[in-house]
């Protein structure tokens, strides 16, 4: 066994120590590849491995940064070039939306696909400069690196309405186990722990075998802890269901390009109802459609609103996102991306607009400046959406009542539920702007609301024009989807809602508390003698 301790270790100084002498274009290129391999421990392929050698790559390639005279720049360098490749190889998908009318925007499909993973690389850049600061031999550099990383995760989250997308934790995608966590710590505390435990594995190339070995052995144990309590709480947590309560989720599957499309309105608003009225299955109670499901402004269209009176007859309530139009006092009209609630033969009962805007999507920042440079949104509506208030929980006859969430507003942690919490979660989406279905943007959203259902306790029910609709229970656990790219129906019932999680009482607490203990650790390690960093 010893021998075999010994080989392993040998063979990881050999590769940290390579890493660690690399220099100039050499050392970009690799941090590059590093951080594109650790994109596919993402949805779907899930590869989580991959993650955590990245951030042992990462360690190794700044401890060759921080041996240069420019370090800042050197480490900027490095860390930036990480998160280009991993954001460049995880959000490819965001080029498709360009791909809709190329006619219009297909000339912005280049700047859209590097400028933008070049943006957000700018975090992990900056992570990595203030890790060279307080850059130190041995574990020391693994707490500092692994609690500035997170950090800037955090602020990518909030910074600029924020982008929280394809977080560390949810490279656990593969282990529903581990992801039990953020119902405790929640998404960016597993996030942090995650990040250290990839940083870690760069001990195991430390000259002193026995002490390197300690750091990565405890992370090992603790994940293995989370896994087994996690599956603990899988196991003893029995959600049951609301009494009453039949779901039916329509996935007309309308290509994008032709959801608005003249020639098309009469047949998508048909499909619509087919599928609704659909006798296959389970008669239901509460009928949902996606985000924008009808092909026209249903204020205007009285013959639509007549065909929902007679869907909503004998008790039945329909859901579906939809384009909302107000007009100011001087007659100009203000659009809102929302969710409507009908019931009691058409009536309309709930009114939700979206308050978190997608940028350059649903509204321009700095629309003056921009429309100069020749971009628009992607949005074909005058002068883009108006934000909602925010959320907040809203009453439908015969259920619990719904924190609606629309399309990308279930990415932000913490983040989803008003001054009420809700009995569920309705989670209209329109993915079909994320690509064709062997897209990697489909996967990953559907993720992303597997996650907040755990980190609430509240069950997510969520219906996606082009997939991946599900129902998901408390537990993070899918209890139907409709996979991506099939048009159809999805029957269920509705999961009841756990008590509040520790997350959902206290927040982000124990993220704060944890990156604090990092630093602590950071700043209390004694450097290491010799060149332990490198195994040199």
């Amino acid at each position: 066994m010893n021998s075999i301790i010994v080989s392993i270790h040998g063979t990881l100084a050999l590769v940290a120590g390579y890493l660690a002498r690399l220099r100039g274009w050499r050392r970009f290129a690799v941090s590059i590849c590093g951080g594109a391999a650790s994109a596919l421990s993402f949805a779907p392929l899930g590869i989580f491995p991959l993650f955590l050698l990245g951030m042992a790559t990462l360690v190794f390639l700044l401890d060759s940064a921080t041996q240069e005279s420019r370090r800042f720049r050197a480490s900027f360098l490095t860390g930036w070039a990480f998160g280009f490749g991993q954001f460049f190889v995880g959000l490819y998908w965001i080029g498709y939306a360009f791909l809709v009318d190329p006619g219009e925007h297909g000339w912005q499909l280049p700047f859209a696909i590097t400028l933008f993973p070049a943006g957000l690389a700018i975090f992990p850049g900056l992570a990595a400069m203030i890790a060279a600061r307080f850059w130190k031999d041995g574990i020391a550099r693994i707490f500092i690196l692994s609690a500035s990383y997170m950090l800037f995760e955090w602020m990518r989250g909030h910074i600029l309405t924020g982008f929280p997308w394809n977080l560390p934790a949810y490279g656990w995608g593969a282990s529903l186990g581990v992801l039990q966590s953020v119902s405790i710590i929640g998404t960016y505390g597993l996030s942090l722990l995650t990040a250290l435990f990839g940083a870690s594995l760069a001990a195991l190339a430390a000259r002193d075998e026995q002490r390197g070995y300690l750091l990565p052995l405890a992370m090992t144990v603790l994940f293995a802890m989370l896994a087994l309590s996690g599956w603990a709480r899988l196991i003893s947590l029995k959600p049951g269901e609301v009494d009453g309560v039949r779901l039916r989720i329509v996935q007309p599957n309308v290509p994008q390009h032709e959801q608005y499309a003249e020639q098309y309105r009469d047949r998508n608003w048909k499909r619509l109802m087919m599928l609704s009225e659909s006798r296959a299955g389970q008669t239901p109670t509460h009928i949902i459609w996606p985000e924008a499901a009808p092909p026209f402004l249903l204020q205007r269209e009285p013959i639509a609103l007549d065909d929902i009176a007679r869907l909503t007859t004998n008790h039945r309530v329909l859901l579906t996102g939809a384009v909302r139009v107000e007009r100011f006092p001087n007659g100009e009209p203000i659009f809102h991306n929302s969710l409507f609630g009908f019931a009691d033969g058409g009536a309309l009962r709930a009114v939700y607009d979206k308050s978190h805007l997608v940028p350059f999507g649903e509204y321009l920042p700095l629309p003056e400046l921009l429309h100069t440079l020749g971009l628009n949104k992607l949005v074909n509506m005058p002068d883009g959406f108006r934000p909602g208030p925010g959320p907040r929980s809203i009453a439908v006859p015969g259920a619990p009542e719904i924190g609606p969430l629309i399309c990308y507003e279930i990415v932000f942690p913490g983040a989803v539920v008003g001054t009420t919490r809700p009995g569920w979660f309705v989670n209209v989406t329109d993915d079909s702007w994320f690509g064709p279905p062997s897209s990697s943007g489909p996967y990953q959203h559907l993720l992303i609301a597997r996650v907040r259902a755990i980190e609430e306790g509240v069950p997510v029910v969520r219906a996606a024009n082009t997939g991946i609709s599900a129902i998901i229970d408390p537990l993070g656990q899918l209890k139907g989807e409709l996979g991506a790219g099939e048009m159809g129906i999805l029957d269920g019932s509705l999961p009841r809602a756990l008590p509040p999680t520790l997350f959902a009482r206290i927040g982000d607490l124990p993220f704060w508390l944890l990156l604090m203990l990092s630093i602590f650790a950071g700043f209390r390690a004694k450097p290491s003698t010799g060149r332990e960093r490198s195994g040199e």
